[in-house]
């Protein structure tokens, strides 16, 4: 590196398992951009004076990831529409006039995977599984691909009680609270199920449901990318339901970031999905 590179990263605790290097890094290779993109490991009560020695040290801009998401949006100058709604940021830009700006990806690269899998809500009912930061993502991007109904199911019926209240006037979809008990209530008329909680990360269960109250038609999606297939997403296949994995909505989140870090737009490409597969398949 010297003092032309362009220079970003992610910041998280912990953050030494992101694919967000990597996914970056493919994109320097491919455009031929004098830059470089690094993990950045930062406790919680850090973020704040990291983030303003980062933007002093000439860093663009940094991607966020948990715990920071809603730290994010605090030291923001200025944030998109969909971080307002979201109350959650991913994407911080360092502009030269000292402004930090807050966006927040999450909710356009899942729409995106959605819609590049074939997945089509106009008039449909959806399910959300988790009530979390996720969660507020989520419930905007199935808004946006058409959504009549979000039935949003969480261990803790009072926290999806709480993102409803917050989003209700924000989202032209119907949103509904329910207990993770209500699945089966709710499951035979939905078109897509969604987990947004943790659950199923490596070394980590899956959420025991029963998917075959699912129509034949539906489709199950799990934004957690590691393992690719979560237990979740398995039973899924099993049952020949259309399966979405959470790779795409991290490739397409970063588009934006890239874009805004070292100015170019990139492609979402079937390389970038295969160096990624690598890199999960590998540790």
């Amino acid at each position: 590196m010297n003092g032309q590179t362009k220079l970003a990263g992610v910041i998280g605790w912990p953050v030494s398992h992101s694919l967000s290097p990597r996914l970056h890094g493919h994109w320097l290779r491919e455009y031929g951009i004098a830059g470089s993109y690094v993990a950045l490991p930062v406790q919680r009560e850090d973020f704040s004076t990291a983030t303003g020695a980062l933007q002093r040290e000439g860093f663009r801009g940094v991607s966020v990831t948990v715990p920071h998401k809603e730290a994010a949006f605090a030291v923001a100058h200025r944030v998109d529409a969909t971080a307002k709604v979201a109350g959650a940021v991913n994407q911080l830009v360092f502009h030269g006039d000292g402004a930090i700006e807050g966006l927040n990806t999450d909710a356009p690269g899942l729409a995106a995977s959605l819609r590049e899998a074939g997945v089509s809500l106009a008039g449909k009912r959806a399910i959300l599984l988790g009530a979390g930061g996720a969660a507020r993502a989520a419930v905007l991007a199935l808004a946006e691909l058409g959504a009549n109904e979000i039935h949003i199911l969480n261990r803790d019926r009072h926290r999806a009680d709480v993102l409803v209240s917050n989003l209700s006037s924000s989202i032209d979809a119907d949103l509904v609270p329910m207990a993770l008990t209500d699945w089966r209530k709710v499951a035979g008329g939905a078109a897509l199920a969604v987990n947004t909680t943790g659950a199923g990360m490596k070394d980590t269960p899956s959420l025991d449901l029963a998917l075959e109250a699912l129509p034949r038609t539906a489709a199950v999606c799990d934004i957690v990318y590691n393992p690719l297939e979560t237990g979740l997403l398995k039973r899924a296949r099993a049952l020949n339901l259309k399966t979405i994995d959470g790779l795409g909505m991290l490739m397409h989140q970063a588009v934006p970031a890239f874009k805004a870090f070292y100015g170019i737009e990139p492609k979402v490409t079937s390389a970038l999905r295969r160096e990624l597969e690598k890199a999960l398949s590998d540790g």
